[in-house]
């Protein structure tokens, strides 16, 4: 969740962190508030919370449901318990699983809050929570494919959905929410995939999401079937409290002067097995619905703000070494962290029907235990306190990791090549004390990935690309008569593409991009009170394809908190063959 600042902080500190302050306070609160089902197109006029991303896509067969939470109150923080019983008329195997679930916070005054589900600690829902308003009381809707925890879903488990939420005379807005989970029987149209044959969560000691801080880890003990023989990590690393921001951060000799937070902006996921270097995993820059300015993301939010998408890491590699029937530590840390970030994460294994043991090892690995990031400072302090200029961090890794494993298939070789690159450069005018503050980010993730699989003469190669870009704009006038004018501008971008191919032979691709882009003005009293709503406008698309045929694509507008547009459709009749 996100933590409120206890202390008093500097005007700025609060503007960036407690978002919640700009909302009116509300002490009236209806008790009898239910879940509003939001309808499956975004509503022109709405101010409900609303993406471009796409819902997941279902078979034909008609799907058995089984319910997890229905009209649940979230008010204090004790998880919520689930009791899971498998469907007894879709006993599987299921040609897909999808996790649904549906929220509603009553109108007042509240923090948006992060939202996680688990069941046998395995965690299948990973979010956040909308921002109510006096006037507002906000609903929406949520899917995850999790079809590759088929695994856990078989036998009965017990589980919990954990979003915190402080409820009191200042914090009004109380979340209520609907959950269940949706199995579609496998047939001659939809096959039943191939899907993890083990699931081990990977947690704190609590067994939900864990608290890392710099040169920290949650770790989990694995004792992996004998017989494995491909291995996955699905993580998130959600940044909190002081890092919730992490992508304004400046080097440790700066943080006074430029009133933020340490540790520079870069920030990277660290996975390792038994101590060594196993994998890396970028950190999406996720802004949450009271991020900065809460009108910047009413009603459209920001990239996967209310539905986290995990990153997976290939860990075959490590499969031989997983198999040897001795148990093995993966560890995941963050880092630079500075306070803090929230780790949760799966085990994908499967297994080689064909035989008992399998065995193996790794052939070589560059992969460095931590990054080597470079910072360039070019900044200067005048005699008043501004702090002009710009500052740097870079980050660039290259790396391969190679090991094999001996199947009843014959020996499988598996290869992974990644370039990691990270880049963020601030321009800054700030001064503490008596204004402006102006801080301009733009930031670049991006990962180069090629997986290579050799088995025999046949060699499969999956190449993959994912990039993060973010572009913000802050700036905060002094005005000459005592009040103060708030711009903020964000741009955010999710990247995908992969392709997969078979000794050379190209048979399958795939893309998608999603965009966001908002803008809003805020003016303030000289006391630093919001005197009106934001006027602002923001858009956001989505668009994926692939070789097979499959489209999709989605388009949205709003302006002053209001959904103007919805197109659907477009992109796929435009025919853009560019990959």
């Amino acid at each position: 969740m996100r933590i409120p600042n206890s202390s008093t902080p500097s005007p700025r500190r609060c503007r960036l962190i407690a978002g919640s302050t700009l909302l009116p306070l509300v002490f009236a609160v209806s008790l009898s508030a239910q879940v509003v089902i939001v309808p499956a197109t975004p509503q022109v006029g709405s101010s409900n919370p609303v993406s471009a991303e796409p819902l997941v896509s279902r078979p034909e067969s008609k799907p058995c449901i089984v319910p997890l939470l229905k009209e649940q109150q979230f008010e204090g923080f004790t998880p919520v318990v689930m009791n899971y019983i498998p469907p007894a008329k879709c006993a599987g195997p299921w040609a897909k699983v999808v996790f649904t679930a549906d929220f509603t916070v009553t109108a007042g005054r509240q923090f948006d809050r992060t939202a996680s589900f688990y069941l046998g600690h395995a965690s299948i829902y990973y979010g956040t929570t909308a921002e109510p308003r006096s006037a507002l009381s906000p609903s929406w809707h949520v899917e995850r494919d999790v079809t590759d925890l088929s695994a856990i879903l078989k036998i009965a488990e017990t589980g919990e959905a954990n979003i915190g939420n402080e409820v009191d005379s200042t914090y009004t807005g109380i979340i209520y929410a609907n959950a269940a989970l949706e199995f579609y029987p496998a047939s001659w149209k939809s096959p039943a995939p191939v899907v993890p044959d083990v699931v081990v969560p990977v947690n704190g000691t609590g067994g939900d999401a864990g608290t890392v801080n710099s040169g920290q880890q949650i770790t989990q003990v694995l004792n992996l079937p004998a017989n494995t023989e491909k291995v996955f990590l699905d993580v998130i690393s959600q940044s909190q409290s002081s890092d919730e921001f992490w992508y304004l951060c400046v080097p440790n000799d700066q943080t006074g002067n430029l009133e933020s937070c340490g540790n520079t902006a870069f920030r990277e996921t660290e996975i390792t097995i038994d101590g060594n270097p196993a994998g890396v995993a970028p950190v999406y820059p996720w802004i949450y619905t009271g991020g900065i300015d809460p009108y910047l993301w009413e009603p459209i939010t920001g990239v996967q703000t209310l539905n986290f998408k995990p990153y997976r890491v290939d860990l075959t590699p490590f499969a031989g070494i997983l198999a040897d029937g001795e148990p093995h530590t993966v560890g995941i840390g963050v880092y630079n962290a500075d306070s803090y970030f929230l780790v949760t994460g799966n085990v994908l294994a499967y297994t080689d029907k064909g035989r008992k043991h399998t065995s193996g090892g790794i052939i070589s690995n560059t992969l460095t235990l931590n990054p080597t990031p470079t910072v360039n400072e070019n900044l200067v302090t005048d005699a008043n306190g501004t702090t002009t200029g710009t500052v740097a961090v870079g980050s660039k890794r290259k790396f391969e990791i190679k090991g094999y494993v001996d199947t009843s298939h014959g020996r499988v070789e598996t290869t992974v090549e990644q370039a990691v690159d990270f880049l963020n450069t601030q321009t800054v005018d700030v001064n503490p004390n008596i204004g402006p503050d102006d801080q301009d980010v733009v930031q670049t993730t991006t990962v180069d990935s090629v997986t290579t699989t050799r088995t025999g003469y046949l060699t499969e190669k999956t190449t993959q690309h994912f990039s993060y870009p973010l572009n913000l704009n802050y700036v905060f006038v002094y005005n000459p008569d005592g009040s103060y004018t708030q711009t903020v501008t964000s741009s955010q971008k999710d990247i995908a593409r992969e392709s997969k191919a078979i000794n050379g032979y190209e048979f399958f691709k795939k893309k998608s991009d999603e965009e966001v882009n908002s803008a809003d003005v805020l003016q303030f009293s000289s006391s630093f009170s919001l005197t009106a709503a934001g006027i602002g406008n923001s858009s956001a698309s989505y668009t994926s394809k692939d070789s097979e045929g499959r489209c999709y694509s989605r388009s949205l507008t709003a302006a002053n908190q209001k959904l103007t547009s919805v197109t659907d459709g477009k992109a796929c009749k435009d025919h853009d063959d560019r990959w």
